[in-house]
């Protein structure tokens, strides 16, 4: 049972497509995956369909089948992720090479697609203000073998005092009433109220504040709700151009949605196969001059690393080595200076040095699509379901071996000639 109070307001929002709105929350849910460019070309997959109609790398998967399960889903192969929530990223149309925001970001579905698209040119600033969702947010970076991000738990003003004016491209996707995901979500419908639409539009015209700031001269602000709350949507753009004149409206060509005013843009579950959604495309023409950022001073890389780097056949794009905590990490070149900010992951985690020897991070293997001693098997073999049980299993490589399920990388191996034993992380084993 949907709130009285929601379908009161939502008969007069649709007037006479309402009918057709209620009617289309009774039919069975579509549901999407993304697959991931990072790792190639995609697999020919049984329970995967019809691609999503704005998204190249979107399709629509068979309800009855359970991708979450699957090898391939934990090999960073595709994320799953709702059909319209793929909408903002194709909106915000990243580039390789450009620096970009996705300033609330867990769990990780857009910013993924904005690594997608940038493959791995660039740099990705990928923030959340929840801890407990940004250690999650971390997970699927490193799932998905994204190399080029920082991952950070900040506060957005935060970031916004630090950054000014230094991203080409930011996406507000925004805390909200989840009007759009009540026939996914039953939380969202008992959470609702008009109180918490009213609670979210002013919590998101504090982050689009924030937000303004981060955004260079000339460059694009994407702000993207899951509701259907015009206090949420329309009226937070509304009041947010009032108050920051050098930004404007932008249209861009996206012929599936259905647009409004100001650059508004909006995904009805009624004109298409997903959820509720809603975005707003901005243009920044004026404003501050491109932020003045202290970058990260790249460090040596030890010889351990030199070493098995070599013997592997591994050779890293272009980057900057950087020390945090225990580990050494591969960053992009315009990795900011980190100290006093709260970061979970400063690119990609290479591994450990352990006295004179190298120990391989599992975030490398993911990255990886290959080296010089790799060993595959089956995605449904024995010994693919063995390895991620965490058992040891028959091999004859020996040393550290990329382990690969159909040609995509999963995990490490080391081998003595006869076995390889499991590098396979314990928290992730079934």
């Amino acid at each position: 049972m949907l709130p009285e109070a929601f379908l009161s307001r939502m008969k007069e929002q649709l007037g006479e497509e309402y009918p057709e709105y209620i009617k289309s929350l009774e039919r069975p849910r579509a549901v999407a995956l993304r697959f991931n460019p990072l790792k190639g070309e995609r697999p020919d997959l049984p329970f995967v369909g019809e691609q999503v109609l704005w998204e190249e790398n979107g399709y629509y998967y068979d309800p009855e089948a359970r991708p979450g399960l699957h090898v391939y889903h934990e090999a960073g192969v595709y994320y799953l992720q709702e059909a319209s929530a793929m909408a903002p990223v194709v909106l915000l149309d990243p580039q390789p090479g450009e620096r970009i925001c996705d300033l609330c970001a867990a769990p990780g579905g857009k910013s993924t697609q904005i690594a997608g698209r940038m493959m791995g040119e660039g740099f990705l600033l990928c923030n959340e203000i929840n801890p407990k969702r940004a250690k999650i947010l971390s997970r699927n970076i490193e799932r998905m073998g994204v190399s080029n991000a920082l991952v950070t738990n900040e506060h957005p003003e935060t970031l916004a005092s630090r950054l000014p004016g230094f991203f080409h491209r930011v996406l507000v996707d925004a805390p909200c009433s989840g009007e759009g995901m009540f026939r996914k979500e039953e939380a969202a419908v008992t959470d609702w109220s008009p109180e918490t639409v009213a609670m979210c539009a002013r919590r998101q015209r504090e982050i689009l504040h924030s937000a303004a700031k981060l955004v260079a001269p000339g460059g694009r602000l994407v702000y993207s709700t899951c509701t259907f709350a015009p206090e949420e949507d329309e009226m937070t753009v509304a009041a947010f151009l009032e108050s920051h004149p050098e930004f404007t409206p932008e249209k861009v060509d996206a012929p599936w949605f259905t647009p409004g005013e100001a650059g508004n843009y909006r995904m009805w579950p009624h004109k298409l196969l997903g959820e509720g959604h809603f975005a707003a495309v901005l243009r920044k023409n004026g404003g501050e001059e491109e932020g003045k950022v202290s970058p990260m001073k790249g460090e040596t890389l030890p010889k351990p690393w030199k070493e098995f780097a070599r013997t592997l056949g591994i050779a890293m794009p272009e980057g900057k080595c950087v020390s945090f905590g225990s580990s050494l990490y591969w960053g992009p070149m315009e990795l900011l200076e980190l100290k006093g900010l709260k970061v979970l992951r400063p690119g990609l985690e290479l591994g450990t040095v352990k006295k004179d020897r190298f120990e391989p991070a599992h975030a490398l293997a993911l990255w990886l699509g290959s080296c010089k001693n790799t060993q595959d098997y089956p995605p449904e073999s024995r010994e693919m379901a063995a390895y991620l049980h965490g058992e040891v299993i028959a091999s004859g490589k020996k040393g550290w071996c990329l382990v690969t399920a159909g040609g995509y990388s999963i995990g490490w191996g080391k081998g003595d000639g006869a076995v390889l034993k499991n590098h396979y992380p314990k928290g992730l084993r079934r």
